[in-house]
Order: C-alpha cells, then structure tokens, then sequence
C-alpha cells in the first residue's frame, strides 16, 4: 500500500534522527502529533540540519505525514516568539512577554481582540515564519553546494546527505565518480528515493537535473511553493486514500494509526486524536461539507497563506478562552488560557494585571 511505502516521512526519518540531527526533536510521547519541535533546537543547530527536509512544517496547520501540527496555534500566535516561552523560564518574564504581544495584536487599542485583529496577526506570523526558512535555506544552499556555481546537482546533496548521516563524504563521493555500488542498508535506500522524487518535483520546468536556490526552498519547505505544495497534498492523499478515488472521506482521515492503547491515559489521547481530526475535518477541510474533502479543499486547507483559513484559526483560538462570551479575547481570558497559546502557565500571575497593562 502507498501508506506503508511512503511511510518514511512518519517513521523512517525517526529511526535517524539518532546519527543525524534534524531541525526538529522528537515528542517520543505526544503519539497522535506531529512527531517534532522546533523549541528545542538552537539557531546554529536550526541551519546546519535543513540538509534534510523536515517533517514539521512552521506555520501549517498539517503535517507532511498527514498528521495534524498540535502546535500550529502557539506557531501562529507567537512566531519567532515562541523559543522565549519556555516551561522553565521565569513565569513573571513570560506574562509580561505576553502582555506585550497582546497590545500589538489589539491595533484599535480597545483593551480585547477581534478575529478580524486575530487573523492579521495569524497572517503576519505566518509570513514571519517564511522569513525565516527563507534565511535558512540560504545556509543550508551554500552548504550543499561546496563549488559556489549557484546550483545543486543531486549528486552533491546525495554526497551531504549520506555524510549527515555518517558516511565517508570522501568514500562516497569516489565510489560514486566509479559508479560503484554505495551498500546502503534498506531504510536509507527509500529515504533517498522518496528525496529523489522530491527533488524532481521541485525542479521546475523546464527540468535541468539541478536545483537552483529558490528551488531548492521548495525542496526544503513545499509550503513555499504552490507547485510542490500540490505534491505534498497528493502525497498525504495518497496515503490515506483507501479506496483509490483520489478524495478522502471522514473514516479515511481518522484511520492513520496512533499507536497502541497501553492504559487509560493513553485511550484518552488516541480519543482526543480522533475527536481533533474529525472536528477539523468536518468543520474546516470540508468547506462545502458534504462528507468528502477533495484535493482542491485540502491544498486551500495547506495554504499557509490562505487568509480564509487564517480567521477560521482566530475564531477557533478565541473560542477555547472567551469565558464571557462577547466573541473577543480580553487579556484576562489570554492570561487565564496561557498554556493554550504559549505552552506556558501563568494563572498565578494573572491576578496582577491591571498593575501593568
């Protein structure tokens, strides 16, 4: 089936991450999720790792693997803020931190949010996250293209990719000039294939064998391409299209595997997995809701910068935390909510804010 062939992208990529390091950590215990976070990674490690194209993707709601980003609405709410807002730093810090991005969100400085308010600022931290996997992958081009000539032959991203992953670049680069077989074991032999498909994908037209650097974004980050995010979406359909008619119905969508139910606590996060993706499949991938998604509704659903999407996003963020129901964020309900939208807690300190704000 093409979900166990394409499967790389959920379970391969995990079984490397331990000799190469990716631009994302693996949350070994967040099962149902996407599988990486960009929380734990360094600037430095951030630049030296997009060699490999990650399977978290800044900004999208969805995963490569067809998983839904569980930390989409932090992403989108704090943008190259959420590295500051850690469990460990200090909770005052944070709270403070966060009562300034709440005036910045509120640009009528009527003391609450709008979805209106809301979307703009999800729309602005999308872009913000565009900059940046824009100013990395120049890092990373340079670094796959050792002769300068402003071109990647696949060859020499094969070189630096097997060496990522501890092969003699020298040895290899030799037994390659020689055509000579390289004795790659199996899971590394599909991860270059599925790279290799990739990579024809994201040279466009007319094909020169060759990435230039604007191409070789589209390799790293497909959200940046409408072309290779139509391959994306054809790749997760593909997966979990069961029956082969190139769309996906409700039972299709929730059928990719979350692991083995061990107790009571892991039966609640397989149930919470499926009630997210049927809540989004129904409520916001379905547009014209009649029970199918096609691949049409799913590239507009991948769009990053698809404002529709984006105040579905604002409307469901003020829903978690609008406990008066006036259909806007106060900074009270924010700071109340905290954890929802930084990953950090701040209940106790949000008693003082009307010393500050």
């Amino acid at each position: 089936m093409a979900f166990w062939r394409k499967k790389w992208c959920r379970e391969v990529l995990a079984v490397f991450l331990s000799v190469c390091i990716l631009l994302q950590s693996v949350e070994v215990d967040t099962r149902p999720a996407n599988m990486s976070s960009s929380k734990d990674k360094t600037p430095a490690e951030k630049d030296e790792n997009e060699i490999l194209p990650p399977d978290h993707l800044n900004g999208l709601k969805m995963e490569m693997d067809g998983h839904l980003n569980k930390d989409f609405h932090q992403e989108v709410f704090l943008g190259k803020d959420m590295e500051e807002f850690d469990e460990d730093t200090e909770p005052r810090r944070n709270r403070k931190k966060l009562i300034e991005i709440f005036t910045k969100v509120d640009v009528n400085k009527d003391r609450s949010v709008s979805a209106k308010e809301l979307q703009e600022w999800i729309m602005e931290k999308t872009k913000e996250h565009f900059q940046e996997a824009m100013k990395e992958n120049k890092n990373s081009f340079r670094a796959v293209d050792p002769d300068g000539d402003g071109y990647v032959t696949w060859d020499e991203y094969k070189v630096k990719f097997l060496s990522s992953k501890g092969f003699d670049e020298k040895e290899i680069t030799d037994k390659m000039k020689k055509k000579e077989d390289l004795k790659l074991d199996d899971e590394t032999q599909e991860v270059l294939e599925s790279l290799k498909d990739r990579w024809v994908q994201a040279d466009n037209p007319p094909p020169d064998q060759q990435l230039d650097e604007e191409e070789f974004l589209s390799f790293l980050h497909p959200e940046h391409s409408k072309g290779m995010l139509k391959y994306m979406v054809k790749e997760i359909v593909r997966d979990l299209d069961q029956d082969n008619d190139f769309k996906l119905t409700l039972s299709e969508f929730i059928s990719l595997p979350v692991g083995t139910v061990e107790n009571q606590q892991a039966q609640d996060i397989d149930d919470d997995w499926v009630k997210e993706r049927k809540n989004e499949f129904e409520k916001v991938i379905d547009s014209n809701h009649d029970g199918i998604v096609t691949m049409k509704e799913l590239e507009e659903y991948m769009d990053p910068m698809n404002e529709h999407n984006a105040l579905n996003e604002a409307k469901q963020m003020i829903a978690v935390a609008d406990e008066n129901q006036n259909r806007q964020l106060e900074l009270e309900e924010i700071l109340r909510y905290s954890e929802y939208f930084t990953g950090s807690k701040l209940m106790d300190y949000a008693r003082n804010v009307h010393e500050e704000f």
